[in-house]
């Protein structure tokens, strides 16, 4: 019993994983906005149905597989050493994994150009990042609150985290408006990704207090 549940999860992974890259391929041909979700089926060789089934909506073809950054980003600041503050916990995240940046793809800036040119040219995908960071401060939020045992209305947690993702967020910005501006060295931009991070973190470390004064 337990192989045949195995075996039809990893074809249910198969499956999903086949529908994302193909649809990742249409979206770089010819645009997110230019391609169906019929289109995807179809070359998938799966129902309309069957993509519904693994995608509710056509943004979460695109951005499939950011649940695993969430898991990542939630482990590290619970897993921090004694001492660490939430905030180190999650500079050290962020600079650590720099994602295609870093790779060793060989088509890593096909791919890094592909992406930036897609959202910025898409609503939908801009919109929808807006929904997935607005659910990653959520659930950052309620961690902050468990881990510093933070009274149910005490809004410094959410205070906290929409700092932490929007301190993120302004790092992804930078990063697809250097590579659409024609940056094309990723080392030097990972190098200037990382001394963004820090300058930005040891803001958030000192506090706002005499920011600007």
């Amino acid at each position: 019993m337990s192989e045949r549940v195995g075996l039809r999860e990893r074809k249910k992974q198969q499956t999903r994983e086949l529908i994302a890259q193909t649809a990742r391929r249409l979206f770089g041909e010819r645009g997110f906005d230019a391609v169906t979700v019929a289109e995807v089926a179809w070359a998938a060789d799966v129902s309309r149905k069957t993509v519904f089934n693994y995608f509710p909506t056509k943004e979460d073809l695109f951005y499939s597989g950011l649940e695993l950054f969430e898991e990542r980003l939630l482990d590290a600041v619970r897993g921090r050493p004694p001492g660490e503050s939430i905030v180190a916990a999650f500079t050290r995240f962020i600079t650590d994994s720099s994602g295609l940046l870093t790779s060793d793809d060989p088509d890593a800036d096909a791919r890094l150009r592909a992406i930036a040119r897609l959202i910025t040219e898409s609503p939908a995908l801009l919109a929808r990042e807006q929904q997935i960071y607005a659910r990653y401060t959520d659930a950052l939020a309620a961690l902050v609150a468990e881990e510093t045992q933070a009274d149910p209305s005490d809004i410094a947690p959410w205070v906290a985290a929409n700092a932490m993702l929007g301190l993120h967020r302004a790092l992804v910005t930078y990063v697809r408006q250097q590579w659409l501006a024609g940056q094309r060295d990723r080392a030097r931009l990972a190098r200037e990704l990382r001394a963004q991070a820090r300058h930005a973190a040891a803001l958030l470390e000192r506090g706002l207090g005499q920011f600007g004064s």
